[in-house]
């Protein structure tokens, strides 16, 4: 999984930079516009350790970020599972939080709370805790008929089990959105060090947008794709682990 990954993203962003590259070449753009392999290379030698540092910054406050929206999305999802009135209410309270648009609520964190750590955190696991809730939603609430039948039957089916059940039934689709999460969770996070903080890749990219050095921008890119690449592949490899643990516990 982990080779796939690698190698769809290469697909990606060489098809990208060849692409550009392209229209450098049909435009004749100068090297200030749009540069030139030799430029994008020598910039990737000289500033690629240190964009994986400040990738790796971004990279650690994602993942704490993505760990808490698939928390509250489970909590959030394993009660309003039911069609009950404290379900329903569950459920309306989240889609309204999530009503208002990050760009309106971000300065009020940046205030509140300053350009730190905190602020980053905050942004990424609000861009990432919605889709996961609505699948977590989806899963939760669609009984396993057969299974749960037997279990109710012989007095045995609880909440956790009933739970259980659901999200084992469901592994491959749980472990997919977990992955496709990881996208919005480092998005999030480098949106909010491109608006106003003061470390990680996002605001190098926008000291390098100030400086029109889209070499810069290439090199910031590939790092993040590479990370994320690598990182989604460990989890759906870590999901595949789970369920094969689990069907053999």
């Amino acid at each position: 999984m982990l080779h796939r990954r690698i190698f769809q993203f290469f697909i990606v962003y060489l098809s990208g930079i060849g692409l550009l590259f392209g229209i450098k070449l049909v435009l004749n753009l100068s090297d200030y516009v749009i540069p030139g392999p030799v430029g994008v290379w020598q910039t990737a030698q000289t500033e690629f350790y240190r964009y994986m540092g400040d990738v790796l910054d971004t990279f650690a406050v994602a993942v704490i970020g993505q760990m808490l929206s698939i928390l509250m999305a489970l909590g959030v999802g394993v009660a309003g599972r039911r069609a009950t009135w404290f379900g329903s209410f569950i459920k309306v309270a989240a889609y309204n939080v999530q009503a208002y648009p990050i760009v309106a609520i971000a300065p009020i964190l940046f205030i509140l709370l300053g350009d730190g750590f905190l602020t980053r955190l905050f942004i990424a696991a609000m861009i990432c805790y919605f889709p996961l809730l609505l699948s977590v939603i989806g899963i939760m609430s669609e009984p396993v008929a057969d299974i749960e039948h037997f279990y109710r039957v012989t007095g045995r089916l609880r909440w956790q089990l009933e739970v259980k059940i659901r999200a084992f039934e469901n592994l491959h689709k749980l472990t997919t959105v977990v992955s496709g999460s990881a996208t919005l969770a480092m998005a999030g996070t480098i949106v909010a060090e491109f608006i106003a903080a003061n470390a990680g890749i996002g605001y190098s990219i926008r000291i390098a947008l100030y400086q029109s050095d889209l070499s810069k921008i290439l090199v910031a890119l590939f790092t993040i794709g590479i990370t994320l690449s690598l990182y989604q592949g460990a989890l759906e490899l870590a999901g595949a682990g789970v369920k094969k643990a689990w069907a053999t516990g």
